[in-house]
């Protein structure tokens, strides 16, 4: 067998299969029959001598070696779509698409202002952001659904090129009249004293301050808890009290003066980054390119607060 045999329609099939988990989603997505689908998935497992997928009862899951040829697959669409990227623009940054992964924080001010500032450099590039659990992120650029990833650091995945990670610890965020406004760091003592708005127990920073407060045996009791990083912002500016966020988040906020936020003095606080990722070998279009480039710099912590910690 040669690779000349793995056909362009049976892998389209195979790949729809993959992302889908399920013939008849996949050819809902293709708008052919699911047996159709189902032949071409036999032709290529028949091809391969090899089961490409594990049929269970609730869809197909892809076995090692169809990890192995998805991997493949997905690798080559991402190159082809590098090549037209590239002749379309005339690798003159023209004309193109960065498609970007992220969390939820970075979405709300941080990225918009990045993409904005980079527009006018370059004003034929467009831009499509999705926001997505941290875990997640990384599965989009995975499955080449993204170009860039940029998310909180999990465990090490295996496919994935983290090409930038900067610390992000936790940080009090309070209104600028508050009065541990006067303080550059703060404990968990010291702010237990004052109503607080958390996010929920899924969210990374949260994760960090709940772990400090059981080593501290601390119990705090917040007013509000809520998954939308701007309620939980609009509680603390309406005087609400206090809550906790990493520097990147509320970066222009902490510029214009509208907050101030003060390094959490405990333990494990910094035990938490932020990284930028790729498709390990992946090859990106120049415009992809030159945009992470710029993202980059951009990440590189600006306020007073961030300088501290890393000193």
């Amino acid at each position: 067998m040669t690779a000349r045999g793995l056909q362009d329609t049976a892998l389209r099939y195979f790949l729809a299969v993959v992302r889908s988990g399920s013939l008849s989603e996949a050819a809902l997505h293709l708008n052919v029959t699911p047996s159709a689908v189902s032949r071409q998935v036999a032709a290529l497992e028949g091809l391969l001598d090899v089961p490409l997928f594990e049929r269970r009862p609730r869809g197909m899951v892809p076995s090692a070696a169809g990890e192995l040829l998805a991997a493949h697959v997905r690798r080559a669409e991402l190159e082809a779509d590098r090549v037209v990227s590239d002749i379309q623009g005339l690798r003159g940054l023209r004309r193109g698409r960065v498609r970007i992964g992220s969390s939820a924080g970075f979405a709300l001010e941080f990225l918009p202002q990045v993409i904005a500032e980079f527009h006018g450099l370059y004003p034929g590039l467009q831009f499509h952001l999705q926001t997505a659990s941290p875990a997640m992120v990384g599965t989009l650029v995975l499955h080449g659904d993204v170009d860039l990833g940029l998310t909180y650091s999990r465990s090490a995945e295996q496919g994935l090129q983290v090409v930038h990670r900067q610390p992000s610890p936790v940080l009090a965020i309070m209104r600028p009249d508050h009065p541990l406004a006067r303080h550059a760091s703060v404990t968990l003592a010291q702010m237990h004293g004052y109503p607080i708005a958390l996010p929920e127990p899924d969210n990374t920073v949260r994760q960090l301050f709940d772990i400090g407060c059981n080593e501290r045996r601390l119990v705090f009791a917040p007013v509000l808890t809520s998954n939308q990083f701007e309620t939980l912002t609009s509680f603390v500016l309406h005087g609400g009290g206090l809550s906790i966020s990493g520097e990147l988040t509320v970066r222009g906020r902490l510029a214009r003066g509208e907050l101030h936020a003060a390094q959490i003095r405990e333990s494990g606080m910094r035990n938490r980054s932020i990284e930028l990722q790729t498709l390990a070998g992946r090859t990106l279009p120049e415009g992809v390119a030159t945009f992470l480039e710029f993202l980059r710099e951009r990440l590189a912590p600006r306020s007073a607060v961030q300088r501290r910690g890393a000193a």
